[in-house]
C-alpha cells in the first residue's frame, strides 16, 4: 500500500499542552514561588517540632498524674525570669555599674537582695506547712509577679523599680520552693524524681532560652516597657495554667515537715523518730556552694562585663558569650546528669564541688575573660549534676512522709545561697582577678568544710549497704550535724 504523504488531517495533527483554564469567575491557582515552598516547609518542621515536644512533655505517664501541667507551668515561670533579667540587665546592672552610681549598687543590695535574706528562712517553713492549697499559692505567686512587672513598667526610671523588683524575686523564690514541694505529689508511677526534675529543667531553660532572646529583641526595636507589658502577659499565663494543675496537688497524703540542716531525730510516724540521712545534709551542703558561685557569677559578671568593655556591639558579645556558656552548661549537666544511673550520687556531688572549686581558682590565677566564660560553663554544669545528685540522694534517703518537705526546705537554702553568692557579686568592684580571687577563696573553704566533715565522720551506710529509708533508727550522735 502506498504511503501518503500530504500532512496528516487536523484532528490527527499533534498540539501542545495547553493548562486548564480555571472557570470563569474563579481565581487563578497560586504561583509555585520558592518563598510560597519555604513558607510551607517552615509550618510542616513547626507543627512536627510542636508535636514532638507535646509528646515528650506527657511521655512516661506524665500527662496523666499531672506533670505535663506542671512542666508547663515551670516553663513559662523561667520564660518570665529570663525576661524579668533582661530588663533588669537594661537598668539595674549596667546602670549601676559605672563609678558615679556605685550609691545605685548599695541600693540595690540593700532594698533586694537583704530583705530576701531575712525573708528567705520564713517563706520555706510557711510554704511547708501550707499543705492545701498549693496550685492556688503557685498561681498566686505567678499573678503577683504579672502585676509587679506592670509596676517595674510603669515606673522604669525611679525608685518604685526596686521594691516591685524585690517582689518578683522573692515571689519567684516561692514558686521554686513550691514546686519541689508539688513535684512528687504529681510524679507517675514509671518515673524517678531525678527524671522528672531533670525534665522540669530541661523544659524551663529550652523555654528561657527563647524567651530571653525575645525579650531582648522587644527591648532593642520597641523598649522596656513593651519588654516588661510582653513579662506580665507570660505571668499571667502562666497563672492560669497552675490553675488548672489536677486537684491532688493540693491533697497533703499524710506528708510530714523535714530538716535537712542537721542529721537530729525527727517523727516519721506513730511512735517512730528517723534521724535525718548525713548523705542528705552532706550533699545540701555541696550544693549550696555550687548554687552561691552561681549567683556571685550571674550578678558579678553582669558588671564585669561593663567595665571591661566599652558598650555596643562589643559588650552585647561578651554578655552574650556568657549567657551562652551558662546555659550551655546547665543543659549539658542537666541531660548527663539524668543518664548517669550508674553513678553514685554521693561521689557525683562531691566531684562536682570539687570541680567548681578548682576552676574558679585557675580563674584567680590566669584571669582573663574567656577563663570567666570557662567558670561560667563549668559552674552551671556542676550546679545542674550537683541538683540532679542531690535530687538522688533525697529520693533515696527520705521516706516518702517527708520527701516533699524535704524537697521544699533544701530548695528554700539553694535559693538564699544563690542570693547571698549574688551580694558578694555586687559588694565587690568589677576587677576581674580580686572577684575571682575572693570566690575561689571562699568556695575552697566550703568545699574544704564538707570534706573535712566527710573525713571526721565517714557514715557506715554506705551506698550499697544502706539501711531502708522507712526503718525507725536509734539516737546516734554525728559528726556531720
Amino acid at each position: 500500500m502506498g504511503i501518503p504523504s500530504g500532512p496528516p488531517p487536523l484532528d490527527e495533527q499533534p498540539t501542545d499542552v495547553v493548562p486548564d483554564l480555571p472557570f470563569p469567575g474563579t481565581a487563578p491557582p497560586p504561583k509555585v514561588t520558592v518563598t510560597r515552598v519555604a513558607v510551607a516547609r517552615s509550618r510542616q518542621l513547626t507543627a512536627a517540632a510542636a508535636h514532638r515536644v507535646r509528646a515528650a512533655s506527657r511521655a512516661d505517664g506524665a500527662g496523666e498524674s499531672g506533670l505535663t501541667q506542671l512542666l508547663w507551668v515551670n516553663a513559662l515561670h523561667m520564660a518570665g525570669d529570663a525576661m524579668i533579667a533582661v530588663s533588669l540587665a537594661g537598668t539595674l546592672f549596667f546602670a549601676a555599674a559605672t563609678d558615679a552610681q556605685r550609691g545605685n549598687v548599695a541600693l540595690y543590695l540593700l532594698v533586694t537582695m537583704a530583705p530576701f535574706a531575712v525573708l528567705a528562712p520564713v517563706i520555706g517553713p510557711a510554704l511547708d506547712r501550707l499543705q492545701r492549697g498549693r496550685r492556688w499559692a503557685i498561681a498566686g505567686s505567678h499573678l503577683g509577679r504579672a502585676v509587679l512587672a506592670l509596676v517595674m513598667m510603669s515606673h522604669f526610671d525611679d525608685l518604685w523599680l526596686y521594691p516591685a523588683a524585690l517582689g518578683v524575686l522573692v515571689l519567684s523564690k516561692a514558686h521554686n520552693v513550691l514546686r519541689a514541694a508539688v513535684v512528687p505529689r504529681v510524679l507517675p508511677a514509671a518515673m524517678s524524681l531525678t527524671s522528672a526534675n531533670a525534665r522540669l529543667s530541661v523544659f524551663g531553660l529550652a523555654t528561657a532560652a527563647v524567651a530571653g532572646g525575645l525579650g531582648a529583641g522587644i527591648a532593642a526595636s520597641l523598649g522596656f516597657d513593651w519588654e516588661l507589658g510582653t513579662t506580665a502577659a507570660v505571668f499571667l499565663a502562666a497563672g492560669v495554667v497552675a490553675v488548672r494543675l489536677p486537684r491532688h496537688v493540693d491533697v497533703p497524703a499524710g506528708e510530714l515537715q523535714a530538716d535537712v540542716l542537721t542529721t537530729a531525730e525527727i517523727p516519721v510516724g506513730k511512735g517512730r523518730r528517723r534521724r535525718v540521712s548525713p548523705h542528705v545534709v552532706l550533699a545540701l551542703r555541696a550544693n549550696t556552694a555550687l548554687r552561691g558561685l552561681g549567683g556571685f557569677l550571674t550578678i558579678f559578671c553582669a558588671f564585669l562585663v561593663q567595665a571591661t568593655f566599652p558598650g555596643g556591639w562589643e559588650s552585647t558579645v561578651a554578655l552574650g558569650t556568657l549567657a551562652a556558656a551558662a546555659g550551655v552548661g546547665s543543659f549539658v549537666g542537666t541531660a548527663a546528669g539524668s543518664r548517669l544511673h550508674a553513678a553514685e550520687p554521693d561521689r557525683l556531688v562531691l566531684i562536682s564541688a570539687a570541680s567548681a572549686a578548682a576552676i574558679t581558682v585557675l580563674a584567680a590565677v590566669f584571669y582573663s575573660f574567656a577563663m570567666a566564660a570557662v567558670v561560667a560553663l563549668v559552674s552551671a554544669v556542676t550546679n545542674a549534676l550537683g541538683k540532679v545528685s542531690l535530687d538522688a540522694i533525697i529520693q533515696r534517703e527520705v521516706p516518702e512522709s517527708l520527701r516533699a518537705s524535704a524537697f521544699a526546705r533544701s530548695e528554700t537554702m539553694l535559693q538564699l545561697a544563690w542570693v547571698v553568692g549574688g551580694a558578694f557579686g555586687i559588694a565587690l568592684p568589677p576587677t576581674g582577678w580580686l572577684g575571682f580571687t575572693v570566690a575561689a577563696a571562699l568556695l575552697v573553704l566550703a568545699v574544704g568544710l564538707i570534706f573535712w566533715s566527710l573525713y571526721r565522720g565517714t557514715p557506715r551506710n554506705l551506698p550499697g549497704h544502706g539501711v531502708s529509708p522507712d526503718a525507725p533508727t536509734t539516737p546516734v550522735e554525728q559528726p556531720w550535724s
